[in-house]
């Protein structure tokens, strides 16, 4: 007789035994496909200390996800050198593959958007965009540096005859020598780039001398960026199986299918990029200096001066994080100190509008680098001023009327005020006179209860007499 147990458990017995065999086998072909992914990294607008931030943070979350690659997509007109060079920094220092794109079309990777690229172990951009204009300005333009349309003279070729491209935009050379030390030290910087990643050096010497630019499909040609795409999809359908150097070791793009991951700036983020904004920066001095100087004058209502020092606090940090002028600094708080001394001071407006000069002038040279979009709004900041000199002026209105009003405290309150006599008495006696008790002196009788008005004070005893209203006057 057959046992049927058997005859099913054998069956069902192999396949448990099949499933525990290729379990690791599909575990191990299915990690692969979980590890490609791609991080998708944005910078739309002027590059600053809350850029630099966001890459670091971006690139290091790709690190520990073990992305395939990373993904900047940049449309930017420039920003601070210092945090262009922390984010190139970490484009150089990372082990995960960074690929520059500036999308989408219309976008450009003008300045430090331009170091980005060359940097980048791939430069993508997207049709309609250009890069370029990497010549390093501070505020005012660099000594030297001609800034009209006639100041432009056209390429040299090697005869010395001239030769323009209508692509290129150039300007004659810094005369000075701190101009020519910060452009030679920014063309040294971007050719180490350039031949670090084997692209044209000569383009990348021009983009900083000449202020040269150049369009998407021209710099595909003139080996300055790798190729031209339509969006992120489509960049990586076209770099999948490119051969990139990661810290000198060839490495083969795997980007196919990948998941495309894309990590947003987190609150940290946005609050330094707030607290970092060169506008924001003379808004928190401020109200820093007005919280402060509030409290001190009203001690006790404890909001203000907690506000002021917060306010003073993020504004110092803003000032270390930034490439701040410490003489508009300066100017800033003048004015402010300007503009509340006219609160207290008779100056028929002297002192509130210097006040306001100086600090337009310190906020709109606060800020040492205003290339590439990185700069002060003269608006903003006019406004802020106009609205300072308002709530100053409001003040000082405010001081000229409390001056009229009567003594409500202190020894001097009691000089006119109206008491009660606590007993009958002429000479010494008491009275009751704002719920306190007080030894009191009359040369006219007083009776228990008659109300009585203080006209002098000698020590602690009040020299009154006996009050006398309107109607017992005309009766």
């Amino acid at each position: 007789m057959v046992d049927l147990t058997m005859v099913w458990f054998r069956p069902i017995r192999f396949i448990l035994s099949v499933l525990v065999l290729l379990w690791p086998v599909y575990i191990l072909a299915t990690l692969p496909a979980a590890s490609r992914q791609v991080v998708v990294l944005e910078i739309d607008g002027p590059i600053g200390p809350a850029t630099s931030d966001y890459i670091h943070q971006g690139l290091g979350r790709a690190q520990a996800m073990n992305a395939e690659l990373v993904v900047i997509k940049m449309n930017t007109p420039g920003g601070l050198d210092t945090a262009m060079r922390r984010i190139i920094r970490d484009i150089l220092a990372s082990p995960i593959p960074v690929a520059s794109f500036v999308a989408p079309s219309g976008s450009r990777a003008a300045s430090a958007g331009t170091y980005i690229l060359y940097a980048s172990h791939v430069a993508a951009m997207a049709p309609a965009t250009n890069l370029g204009a990497a010549t390093p300005v501070q505020i005012g333009g660099i000594p030297g540096v001609p800034e009209k349309p006639d100041a432009i003279e056209p390429l040299k070729d090697k005869s010395g005859k001239g030769k323009k491209s209508p692509t290129q935009k150039t300007q004659k050379a810094p005369t000075d020598a701190m101009s020519k030390k910060i452009i030679n030290d920014a063309v040294a910087y971007i050719r180490s780039l350039a031949k670090l990643r084997g692209r044209n050096v000569d383009w990348a010497e021009e983009a900083v001398r000449k202020a040269a630019s150049l369009e998407a499909d021209v710099a595909v040609k003139r080996n300055i960026v790798d190729l031209m795409a339509i969006d992120v999809n489509d960049l990586l359908a076209k770099i999948h199986g490119r051969k990139v150097m990661v810290k000198q070791q060839e490495r083969v793009l795997n980007t196919a299918g990948a998941v495309v991951v894309r990590i947003e700036p987190d609150w940290r983020n946005r609050l330094l990029s707030v607290i970092t904004d060169p506008n924001i920066l003379p808004l928190l001095m401020t109200l820093g200096m007005f919280g402060l100087i509030y409290e001190l004058l009203n001690p006790g209502y404890v909001l203000p001066g907690v506000i002021g020092g917060i306010s003073l606090l993020l504004a110092l940090y803003a000032a270390q994080v930034l490439p701040v002028n410490y003489a508009g600094a300066a100017l800033i708080l003048l004015g402010l100190a300007f503009m509340i001394g006219e609160a207290f001071v008779p100056s028929f407006g002297a002192l509130g509008i210097g006040g306001v000069v100086a600090f337009v002038i310190g906020s709109i040279i606060l800020i040492e680098d205003g290339g590439g979009g990185y700069g002060v709004s003269l608006p903003f900041i006019a406004t802020v001023a106009v609205v300072n000199a308002i709530l100053f002026a409001g003040v000082a209105t405010l001081t000229v009327k409390s001056r009229n009003r009567p003594v409500v405290s202190g020894a001097e309150q009691l000089v006119g005020g109206i008491g009660e006599a606590l007993e009958s008495f002429k000479g010494q006696g008491r009275i009751r006179i704002h719920s306190e008790e007080w030894n009191a002196r009359s040369d006219t009788p007083i009776s228990a209860g008659q109300q009585v008005r203080v006209t002098k004070m000698d020590g602690l005893v009040l020299q009154v007499q006996p009050h006398t209203t309107n109607e017992e006057s005309d009766s």
